[in-house]
């Protein structure tokens, strides 16, 4: 594992050229809503879903998340019929009024465009879910590239879809900023050699996160002050 040190100087000797964005979490207040669909769905089928659990299954592929579930409730846990439930409340709850949209995202975003900075999204969640959710809040087409879970071979905490992402806006990794509010997903940004800064959402962040992250930050307004530092931290 790297130190925090380490991670520093490697990013004083590069410049930011992209800036890698999660989706659920991060730049969507999602998170809480999943949450609360998922433990009833599982509940309707006569299981009980801790809070612990259900932070396990932030930032994770369908695949793994299945692995996961199964592993603590048994192989006959009905995971397909759950999933279809919550999903169908959570589309339910997010139809007519979309998803609610994380503080600074749009301003930041707007910066970006500004200095010419590439734009991608690198999500845990299917392609289907992933670009339904981004056009119901009007974010689709604000990323010149989209990857997600079920396009690499590992998920997060892998780095394939980070080094995927990357490999299409053809940027080399220690040139891209990766924002993330999920250990699974800062873990990855770090295994890619990029340069995680973390927005933690429903889990704060523990020792080994900010060892890992080269900032842990509050909202994405500090973000785009983080990486306002870099970018001249780059040109001194």
């Amino acid at each position: 594992m790297s130190s925090q040190r380490e991670v520093e100087m490697r990013m004083k000797k590069n410049s930011v050229q992209a800036v890698i964005f999660d989706m659920d979490g991060l730049m969507l207040d999602s998170q809480r809503i999943a949450t609360e669909v998922w433990k009833k769905a599982v509940a309707a089928f006569g299981y009980y879903m801790t809070d612990e659990m259900r932070l396990s299954l932030i930032g994770r592929t369908i695949s793994d998340t299945n692995d996961i579930l199964r592993s603590a409730f048994g192989s006959d846990f009905p995971i397909n019929e759950i999933r279809r439930l919550a999903t169908e409340e959570f589309s339910d709850l997010t139809r007519d009024s979309g998803i609610p949209v994380k503080r600074g995202l749009r301003e930041l975003l707007d910066f970006l465009d500004q200095k010419q900075l590439q734009t991608a999204v690198a999500t845990s969640t299917s392609r289907y879910y992933c670009l339904r959710s981004l056009q119901r809040s009007d974010l689709a087409h604000r990323f010149k590239v989209i990857v997600c879970g079920d396009e690499v071979l590992q998920g997060k905490p892998a780095p394939d879809i980070f080094l995927r992402a990357s490999e299409l806006l053809n940027v080399v990794p220690e040139h891209c900023v990766v924002l993330e509010d999920s250990y699974a997903g800062v873990r990855a940004a770090h295994h890619a050699k990029m340069i995680p800064i973390m927005v933690p959402d429903l889990k704060e962040a523990d020792d080994e996160m900010r060892a890992l992250a080269h900032a842990v930050v509050s909202d994405l307004i500090t973000a785009k002050e983080v990486i306002i530092r870099l970018m001249d931290e780059a040109i001194t």
